[in-house]
C-alpha cells in the first residue's frame, strides 16, 4: 500500500491545530494558544502545513478530523471544513474521537511516563472543559484502550471515587485544572501541558485510513455528546 498523505484538522476545543503526515510520519504543524479564533485561523493553517512540506492538495489522499466532543462552535468549524476539502477534492473523510486521540498523544509526555513507570495500575483520563465544574472525559489504559464509554461528567468530590479505589489515574486535558483541588484523593494524578492535537491524530487517522473506515461525507455530524443550549446575552440596564 502507497504511503498516504493525510491532512488532520483539530478544533474541539480553543485551540486550533493542523497538521500533515505521509504514512505514520508527522510532516508539518500548525497550532495556535487558546484564541478562540478557529474560523480566522483554520484556513491559514491548512495553507501552512502543505507549503512546509511542499505538498499540495491535490496530492491528499485523504481527511481527518476531530470529531469531539467538544466544543460546539469549534467541532462545527472543523467538520464542515474538513468535508468542503473531502468532497472538493474527492478523497475519503476520517474521524477520530477528540478524547480518544488526547490519550493516544500523552502517551509520549514525560510526566505520565513517569508515572507508568511507578503504577502498573495507572489509568487515563483525559478531561475536556464542558462549562461550569462539568467535563467530557473517558478512561483508558496506557496502551490507549478505552475502558467504560466517554461521558459527560459534573465533577463533585466523590465522582470517581470507585474507580480511584482501585487504580492510580492521570487526569489531563483543559478540563482537569478546575477538577484538581475536588478530587482530592492519593491516587489521583494531574498532569499539565497536555491538550487536544492534530499531531496526536496521525496514527489514529492512519488506522482508520487503512481499515477503510470512512465517514459518508455528506452525512457525518460531529459528536457533540449534549446538545447545544444557547446563552442569552444579559438585558443591559
Amino acid at each position: 500500500m502507497a504511503e498516504p498523505l493525510i491532512l488532520h484538522i483539530e478544533t474541539a476545543t480553543d485551540i486550533c491545530s493542523v497538521s500533515l503526515s505521509e504514512n505514520d510520519q508527522l510532516l508539518s504543524l500548525a497550532e495556535s494558544g487558546p484564541e478562540r479564533s478557529h474560523a480566522t485561523l483554520l484556513s491559514t493553517y491548512i495553507r501552512r502545513v502543505c507549503d512546509e512540506s511542499g505538498k499540495e492538495f491535490k496530492q491528499l489522499d485523504a481527511i481527518s478530523v476531530s470529531k469531539g466532543p467538544g466544543s460546539y462552535t469549534g467541532l462545527r468549524i472543523g467538520v464542515s471544513t474538513a468535508k468542503g476539502l473531502a468532497y472538493a477534492l474527492e478523497i475519503p473523510l476520517l474521524a477520530t474521537g477528540t478524547l480518544d486521540h488526547m490519550a493516544y498523544g500523552a502517551r509520549n509526555h514525560p510526566g505520565i511516563r513517569r508515572l507508568m513507570d511507578e503504577y502498573t495500575d495507572l489509568l487515563l483520563c483525559p478531561m475536556i472543559d464542558a462549562r461550569r465544574m462539568e467535563v467530557y472525559s473517558a478512561l483508558y489504559t496506557p496502551g490507549g484502550r478505552m475502558t467504560g464509554k466517554v461521558s459527560a461528567v459534573i465533577v463533585e468530590r466523590d465522582s470517581y471515587s470507585q474507580t480511584l479505589e482501585k487504580y492510580h489515574v492521570c487526569f489531563f486535558g483543559n478540563g482537569a485544572e478546575k477538577c484538581r483541588n475536588v478530587l482530592d484523593h492519593p491516587h489521583a494524578h494531574f498532569m499539565d501541558g497536555i491538550h487536544p492535537s492534530a499531531a496526536h491524530m496521525v496514527i489514529p487517522g492512519l488506522n482508520r485510513y487503512r481499515e477503510r473506515q470512512f465517514e459518508d461525507v455528506a452525512y457525518f455530524e460531529p459528536y457533540y455528546l449534549k446538545e447545544f443550549v444557547a446563552t442569552r446575552p444579559r438585558k443591559k440596564i
